[in-house]
């Protein structure tokens, strides 16, 4: 097996391929209504820049049609990229739908993106180009918008996902520690984020919003929308599985800067064996609210 490879954010994103391809299935019917919408008819040719697990390259492959349609799956992780690649593959032949797949390992933070991509046969100027909670983990964001402009053909469009609202999942008193816990999770987690980009070598601020940063990368009319994914209690097992994937990141941000008690509050949520156990409990719920900002390269 090939050597796992590190992002700008110190992130093995190989690692997190069994969670990665739990989360497509768990967000499938929001993954394909998103793909839908963000598809024009006469779309033949499609850049997806950062794999996954190959959830919504295989809902991109299975809706584009035509002889010379194009999907290219754009990532660094060597293993996220043949996952996703074979997802891509297998849905276009279950809809029978006659387009090529191409993989590049290529990395969005460097200037040799578009000759990397061409290098690998596929072409460098996409109807779309789509990348989902990519651009916030480049050092040079607005750098990096710049690169993905230039994937664009003329009169097309580059589509990038970013959050919208927190994702929320526990009821405000959990029975056990002080109420609140997941607004102090959340700020936790928000406060190393922060710290995750500040740490990244050569990263640069953004100091503005998304659709001025589209403007600036030289595209136009941008627009902005957001989806939801709202599972209510009572959860199925995929939505419980959700849930402590998502106790999981927290606790991964917790130590020194949440309180003990919240820390075993959050350890208790995450253990089997505890009554309060996040993954039987009944209360809980999963709902989240992502953002699609789009904007078009001038003809």
């Amino acid at each position: 097996m090939a050597g796992h490879s590190h992002s700008h954010d110190n992130i093995d994103w190989d690692e997190h391929l069994q969670r990665l391809r739990a989360a497509d299935e768990f967000n499938a019917p929001e993954i394909e209504e998103l793909v839908d919408k963000l598809l024009n008819p006469g779309d033949r040719t499609v850049i997806e820049i950062g794999a996954g697990a190959g959830g919504t390259a295989a809902a991109f492959a299975a809706a584009l049609s035509g002889a010379d349609a194009e999907l290219t799956i754009v990532d660094t992780a060597e293993q996220l990229l043949a996952a996703a690649g074979e997802r891509a593959a297998e849905a276009a032949g279950e809809t029978g739908a006659d387009i090529a797949v191409h993989t590049v390992r290529a990395d969005a933070a460097d200037d040799a993106l578009a000759g990397e991509i061409t290098k690998a046969g596929a072409t460098s100027r996409a109807d779309l180009v789509y990348a989902a909670f990519v651009v916030h983990h480049l050092p040079d964001q607005l750098a990096g918008l710049r690169r993905l402009a230039d994937l664009v053909r003329p009169g097309g469009r580059l589509a990038i996902v970013e959050f919208g609202l927190q994702t929320k999942v526990l009821p405000a008193d959990i029975g056990i520690g002080e109420p609140g816990l997941e607004a102090r999770l959340i700020a936790a987690r928000e406060e190393s984020f922060q710290q995750m980009r500040s740490d990244m070598e050569g990263c640069v601020r953004l100091p503005m919003g998304w659709n001025r940063a589209l403007a600036e990368a030289g595209l136009a009319d941008a627009r902005s929308w957001s989806y939801l994914v709202d599972r209510p209690a009572p959860l199925d097992e995929a939505g419980h599985t959700a849930v402590l994937r998502r106790l999981e990141l927290f606790r991964r941000h917790a130590d020194e800067r949440v309180s003990a008690e919240d820390l075993a509050t959050l350890d208790a949520l995450l253990d089997p064996s505890n009554e309060h156990y996040a993954g039987t409990r009944e209360d809980l719920y999963y709902l989240s609210a992502n953002t699609v900002h789009v904007a078009t390269k001038p003809r």
